[in-house]
């Protein structure tokens, strides 16, 4: 997809000026490369917020209409501020047709579904990367690189080397590694409780499970009987002494009122 936007030339610089400037609802930006001298730009911010939503706005040739002039451009910088949804900075950088330009692509993964770990093992694909530092012309770009997941078998992996790439487009590669970019596993969590499971079944249908399960229900049962037994003799002592004390007391009272009478 071709991108096309508007940017105009921006005469005073400094943070004072910037901030200015955003407040206006403009974005401070720079164009810089080639043979032309680094250029102060400024661009609509609404316009700009929309344009970076676009997957394809960062990693795309784009076309910048500058004045009576248009040049070709890549993204190369955005500086959000921290909390806000605002841009703070921009950078372009000038595209030069016959030098190859370095420039990360996003990866496109296809079919996962479909593939035999997911369909007979039930495992998960990890996307390892999700994009990809190539080298090539501007006009051999690609807006993506698709990755066909539809032979991925159970513990396998798509390395670097494995990718199919447009012509004229190589992979930079840091050290000669050969990363992993996609794997199919299943999740460790997952693999224990499928093995603890089965063990937990047929430890329970054990005959030595089953003695111990008797034996609990009958030691509790015997712990219940025991509690019962305990708590009414308990409450007939407490009734026993509660009476006999109530029966002291009147008879005293009875007795000290009768001497009194005699006196």
């Amino acid at each position: 997809m071709h991108y096309e936007f508007t940017a105009f030339p921006r005469g005073v610089e400094g943070r004072g000026a910037s901030r200015r400037l955003r407040r206006s609802g403009r974005a401070p930006g720079v164009v810089y490369g080639g043979t032309a001298q680094p250029q102060p730009i400024e661009l609509d911010h609404n316009a700009l917020m929309h344009a970076l939503k676009n997957e394809a706005f960062h990693s795309s040739i784009l076309t910048m209409k500058l004045g009576s002039e248009s040049q070709e451009v890549l993204l190369r910088d955005v500086q959000m501020h921290p909390f806000r949804k605002q841009v703070l900075h921009v950078d372009f950088q000038r595209v030069d047709a016959n030098r190859k330009i370095h420039m990360k692509v996003p990866l496109h993964f296809a079919n996962g579904e479909n593939s035999p770990a997911v369909k007979l093992a039930g495992a998960i694909i990890s996307h390892v990367m999700t994009e990809l530092d190539v080298s090539c012309l501007p006009k051999d770009l690609p807006g993506f690189i698709e990755i066909d997941l539809s032979e991925l078998a159970l513990n396998q992996s798509i390395h670097l080397t494995d990718l199919k790439l447009p012509a004229g487009v190589t992979a930079v590669s840091r050290g000669g590694m050969n990363p992993v970019v996609a794997t199919a596993i299943i999740p460790k969590i997952i693999a224990e409780v499928e093995e603890v499971a089965p063990e937990a079944e047929a430890e329970a249908g054990t005959p030595e499970a089953e003695a111990a399960a008797a034996a609990a229900e009958k030691a509790g049962e015997k712990g219940a009987e025991t509690g019962a037994e305990k708590g009414t003799e308990k409450g007939g002592e407490k009734s026993t002494e509660k009476g006999s004390e109530k029966g002291s007391e009147k008879g005293s009272e009875r007795a000290t009122g009768r001497k009194g009478e005699k006196k």
